[in-house]
């Protein structure tokens, strides 16, 4: 089967409805000692400092530290919200090293140095953790890790939506510099963003041998706790501590956004039918209300008024604005005014588009 199949398959394949699960907040533990020690900066390899964040070539997991209590800090429900999302990250990639080996990426076509490449990545994945464990004060919950549950089966599937992954992670963080106020936190976060673009360049031109130019910048979406909320059908239910906060917090549980299944091109310009997956979950339109598809690219958006007066009964129809060029991420949201202004304006989504390697689909997962 072929890359771009393979890409489709995958992207189409999450448009689905997810079931948003609650993680809860550490279970105090005998392990819980140990935390403290691995989250004081001081003790064992330091991101930046020592080279086991990009040369541990083992199956087991980086050696990381897990959580701790700690105080309130100005921006630490921004950590936290980030430090849950990073386990899933890190778990993703550390699944796929004990799944695989070497053989397993040269079978399926790709480079001889892949394998090295993800396990490289996923130590970076384990230094992000500790650094996002240190920039939470002592007397906040440090998230631990949940169990997760990833839908791929072989190296194609895993690689695309590692794709899908790190392309929206970017413009995930540049909402989430928006909404921290230290300075020093803003520069921490555009450092780890400068990472997540460097992993995805990696796949854009090892793994699919495309152009990895975005065009003159990436897209910013504001509202990155819409991304986060995105994630949750990966968390098994029930298995977080105990003492997580909700992820993430605060969580707006908006309905998802997708394309419908017979969805042939997400290219700018191109007419699609939305699909909003839970059926449990859908959005609620007033009636004589204006909804509008918003969609983010780059550093503007631009509104399409949309006529839902007939839905459910008939579909909610949008061509994406052909002003758009084919790179880099669209994100998509429903909103009830123009330009989607503030968080309480979305009804529905984020969806997100990529037109690179080619058009995907909408949604994180």
């Amino acid at each position: 089967m072929g890359a771009k199949y393979l890409l489709r398959a995958c992207a189409l394949a999450s448009l689905g409805a997810i079931a948003l699960s609650k993680p809860v907040a550490p279970v105090r533990s005998a392990a819980f000692l140990e935390a403290q020690k691995l989250a004081d900066p001081s003790y064992g390899p330091v991101p930046g400092q020592d080279p086991i964040f990009n040369t541990y070539w083992g199956k087991a997991p980086t050696p990381h530290p897990a959580y701790q209590e700690g105080p309130p800090g100005v921006d630490d429900q921004v950590w936290q919200n980030l430090l849950a999302a990073e386990w899933i990250i890190f778990e993703f990639y550390q699944q796929a090293v004990e799944m695989f080996n070497e053989s397993s990426f040269i079978a399926a076509g790709m480079p001889n140095t892949t394998y090295e490449r993800v396990k490289e990545i996923r130590n970076n994945e384990a230094g992000h953790l500790r650094i996002f464990q240190n920039q939470i004060s002592e007397t906040s919950v440090k998230p631990g890790a949940c169990k997760y549950q990833f839908p791929y089966k072989d190296p194609q599937s895993f690689l695309a939506l590692g794709t899908v992954l790190e392309i929206s992670s970017m413009a995930f963080l540049t909402g989430l510099v928006q909404q921290v106020k230290l300075n020093t936190a803003k520069g921490a976060m555009l450092a780890i963003a400068e990472t997540e673009t460097r992993h995805e360049v990696w796949a854009l031109m090892d793994i699919w041998k495309v152009n990895p130019l975005g065009g003159p910048s990436d897209t910013v979406f504001p509202y990155a706790n819409e991304v986060l909320g995105s994630t949750g059908s990966l968390v098994v239910p029930g298995s977080c501590p105990k003492e997580n906060p909700e992820y993430p917090s605060p969580n707006q549980h908006l309905p998802n956004l997708g394309a419908s299944k017979n969805t042939k091109s997400l290219a700018p310009g191109s007419t699609i039918d939305l699909a909003f997956g839970d059926p449990t979950n859908q959005p609620k339109f007033a009636k004589g209300k204006q909804y509008y598809a918003v969609f983010f690219h780059g550093v503007a958006n631009i509104s399409v008024p949309i006529e839902t007066c007939d839905w459910p009964q008939k579909n909610i129809t949008v061509t994406i604005p052909p002003q758009f060029e084919e790179k880099g991420v669209i994100a998509a949201v429903v909103a009830d005014t123009p330009g989607a202004p503030t968080k309480e304006t979305v009804i529905a989504g984020p969806g997100i588009i990529l037109e690179q390697p080619e058009p995907l689909g909408v949604k994180l997962l």
